[in-house]
């Protein structure tokens, strides 16, 4: 099997054998809406098996590997949010890397955006461990979710219009479960600040008449219930953004410093 079974015992699968699967986008909507709690959402999430040609990708991937990690088994499932379930900040992404999430099972977990990205919020006091290398490493978000816009290693990094359509409503579900305690959200990369927008407007935030450009260090203020929230935008901490020195470690602790200082 080219997949991790749920409930089969890998570290944090927050899924059963009984957990429902999503087939289609229908489906999403349905079992998203009906998400009750975070657990409840991200089992859910877990097993979505909605979009054929990121299915086949992910569990494609998972079957071949890459030589480094030939005798690892790849979780090859879609990566649920998580971290704390009351978070003040919550940081968003476009979505796993074929060796890193899907892999790991973890959001940026297991790869060089992770190595950059752990050891700065650990450095703000936002991660209770500098790396993040697979999951029940004993990695703890303070303060902090993390999340992506499409929860399945699309091929190139590039998911279709209509795959990040159909994973829609598990992001906004997220947004709107953790909405009462969230005053920050970092949005990594210019992606991830296009599909945080319609996210935040179906879990029911106020947005501005006009979506502010994404740029590094850019503030965008909505709100939910009449309490104010930060929209705040980072270049991603990709390999070819960190290697050209365009993201460099005091870019990303500015950033959530600056995340850190608004959620309080």
């Amino acid at each position: 099997m080219s997949f991790v079974p749920p409930g089969t015992g890998w570290p944090d699968d927050p899924a059963t054998a009984d957990t429902p699967v999503a087939h289609d986008p229908a489906d999403v909507r349905r079992l998203a809406a009906s998400s009750d709690t975070l657990a409840e959402l991200t089992a859910r999430q877990s097993v979505c098996r909605a979009c054929p040609r990121l299915v086949a990708w992910r569990e494609d991937v998972a079957e071949a590997k890459r030589r480094a990690f030939a005798d690892e088994t790849y979780w090859g499932r879609p990566v649920a949010g998580w971290g704390d379930e009351r978070p003040r900040i919550l940081i968003a992404g476009l979505a796993p890397a074929a060796h890193g999430g899907n892999r790991t099972g973890r959001i940026f977990t297991g790869d060089r955006s992770g190595d950059w990205l752990f050891a700065s919020l650990y450095r703000t006091g936002l991660a209770a461990r500098e790396t993040s290398t697979y999951a029940g490493d004993g990695q703890r978000l303070i303060g902090a979710r993390m999340l992506a816009s499409v929860r399945c290693a699309p091929p190139a990094n590039k998911p279709l219009p209509e795959e990040r359509n159909a994973c829609l409503p598990w992001m906004a579900r997220e947004i709107e479960l953790v909405a009462p305690t969230v005053r920050v959200i970092v949005a990594l990369g210019g992606y991830a600040w296009q599909a945080v927008w319609p996210a935040l407007r179906d879990a029911g935030y106020a947005l501005p008449r006009s979506r502010p450009p994404f740029g590094h260090g850019a503030e965008a203020l909505v709100r939910h219930r009449d309490v104010p929230v930060t929209l705040l935008g980072c270049y991603h901490p990709s390999q070819q953004n960190t290697f050209t020195g365009r993201v460099t470690a005091a870019m990303l602790d500015g950033i959530f410093a600056r995340a850190c200082e608004l959620s309080v």
